[in-house]
C-alpha cells in the first residue's frame, strides 16, 4: 500500500499536524478529525486529489451495493473507474497549474475506513515528492474520465444513489451555499 498527500507546495520537508480550515460536521465520537492531524490518501483513491488547491469537485464510484440503473443514468456508456465533475471556470488551472504529490511513508496513519482517506496524529516526512503537470492526464491513466460542467448545483442530489460520491471544496462552486442542504457536503 502507498500513501500520498497533495500540494501546490513543492517543498514541504515535513507535514506537521494541523486542524482542518474549514470544520465539518462529524458523526458523534468523530469530531477530533477536525483537529491537528496529517491526512493522506492511498493509491487507489488517490484521483479525488488531482485538481489545484481549492477547485470544486464531485468524484463518483461504483461500490458494492451500486445499482445498475445508477450506474446507466451517472456513467452512462463510460468505462470509466471514476468520474470527475468539475466547472468549466476551473479548466485552465485544471489543465495548466502544477501540484506535488508527495508520498508518505504508511507506519503511525490511521486508515479512516471512509474513500481512502489516512490520518496521523504525528509530524510525517515525505519519502519523495513528485510534480504533476497534466492532472487531466493523469486522471485518463487512472481510468478517471473528466465531465466538465457550467454548475455543479445539478449534482447535489447524487449522495441519494448507490453510488459513493466524494464532494471536495463544494463551498467554491458557483451557487453551491444557496442550494439546500450545501451545508452537508
Amino acid at each position: 500500500m502507498r500513501l500520498f498527500h497533495f500540494s501546490d507546495d513543492p517543498g514541504i520537508g515535513c507535514f506537521i499536524p494541523r486542524p482542518v480550515r474549514v470544520p465539518s460536521t462529524r458523526p458523534p465520537g468523530r469530531d477530533w478529525l477536525n483537529g491537528p492531524l496529517v491526512w493522506a490518501i492511498d493509491e487507489v483513491t488517490q484521483p479525488l486529489y488531482f485538481f489545484p488547491r481549492d477547485c470544486p469537485r464531485i468524484v463518483l464510484w461504483e461500490g458494492p451495493t451500486t445499482t445498475e440503473e445508477d450506474r446507466a443514468r451517472w456513467f452512462g456508456s463510460s468505462d470509466a473507474r471514476m468520474i470527475a465533475h468539475v466547472e468549466w471556470a476551473w479548466f485552465e488551472r485544471l489543465r495548466s497549474e502544477p501540484l506535488y504529490r508527495y508520498e508518505l511513508p504508511v507506519e503511525g496513519f490511521e486508515d479512516l475506513a471512509d474513500a481512502g482517506m489516512w490520518v496521523a496524529r504525528h509530524a510525517v516526512r515525505p519519502l519523495s515528492v513528485e510534480t504533476l503537470d497534466d492532472l487531466p492526464a493523469m486522471m485518463a491513466a487512472h481510468g478517471v474520465e473528466l465531465r466538465l460542467m457550467a454548475s455543479l448545483v445539478p449534482l447535489r442530489d447524487v449522495w441519494s444513489t448507490s453510488l459513493h460520491a466524494s464532494g471536495v471544496r463544494l463551498r467554491h462552486a458557483q451557487g453551491w451555499a444557496a442550494t439546500p442542504d450545501a451545508s452537508t457536503r
